[in-house]
């Protein structure tokens, strides 16, 4: 925190959690603990890349002001997280009743014997945070991840997990493979049970059909017999 004579700036660093494409804001709070009002003003060394809001203001004695910068969204990192940009807050003793709209540049014109406090602020980019990962979600279940061991003798439990995933899904692929064979062959064998069933009935049937032909045949046998003799019988009586 900034302790000038006319305003306390919290905090001095502008720190912008970095995420690449989107916007991101930060704030300041100015606080006066003088009893004078008190005029600021904003500036910064790269304004198309800033918009702060608001960026000229007054702070009424005893009270503060909150002022909001925010960053417009970037297409690429800087080199190592390192941002060489800088904001400079000015801020100088205006009369009772001014406001905001009553604030203009002269005011804040050292050379025309105004009395001008001034802040450098820097700018500071913070990493993200990172998710958390998931072999710590399960430890904090209660699991217990197995490991693998490396070359070097370390468990790697990631490795451990990969594999009895592979090695349980190939299991189930193999599984579901072989219910599928035995049903197909069991579809087979109760399909060759029924033709075996219908070639032993049609069989059956032939039987019965020439035992009856062999049947009728011999009762012609002995008809014609019988009428041979009978004609033989006249003939001889003929005779």
């Amino acid at each position: 925190m900034s302790t000038g004579d006319l305003l306390h700036i919290d905090p001095l660093e502008l720190k912008f959690i970095f995420e690449l494409k989107k916007q991101i804001s930060c704030s300041l709070q100015l606080s006066n603990q003088t009893d004078e009002y008190v005029a600021f003003k904003v500036k910064t060394t790269n304004p198309k890349k800033y918009c702060v809001r608001p960026n000229t203001g007054v702070v009424l004695p005893r009270s503060t002001c909150d002022v909001t910068v925010t960053m417009q969204a970037q297409k690429e990192a800087p080199p190592d997280m390192q941002c060489k940009d800088k904001f400079l807050l000015q801020s100088v003793k205006v009369e009772d009743g001014v406001t905001a709209k009553d604030i203009t540049a002269e005011m804040f014109n050292k050379e025309a014997g105004h009395i001008v406090e001034e802040c450098k602020l820097r700018v500071v980019y913070v990493a993200p945070p990172q998710p958390p990962s998931p072999v710590a979600e399960g430890s904090e279940e209660g699991s217990s991840p197995r490991g693998s061991v490396s070359e070097n003798g370390n468990v790697n439990g990631s490795d451990s997990a990969t594999g009895t995933r592979g090695f349980t899904e190939r299991a189930s692929d193999k599984s579901a493979e072989a219910k599928a064979l035995i049903a197909r062959l069991t579809e087979e064998k109760n399909n060759a049970i029924q033709q075996n069933n219908k070639l032993s009935q049609e069989l059956d049937m032939l039987r019965r059909e020439s035992n009856k032909s062999r049947g009728g045949i011999s009762m012609l046998i002995v008809i014609l017999i019988g009428l041979l003799g009978i004609i033989m019988g006249y003939i001889m009586k003929k005779a």
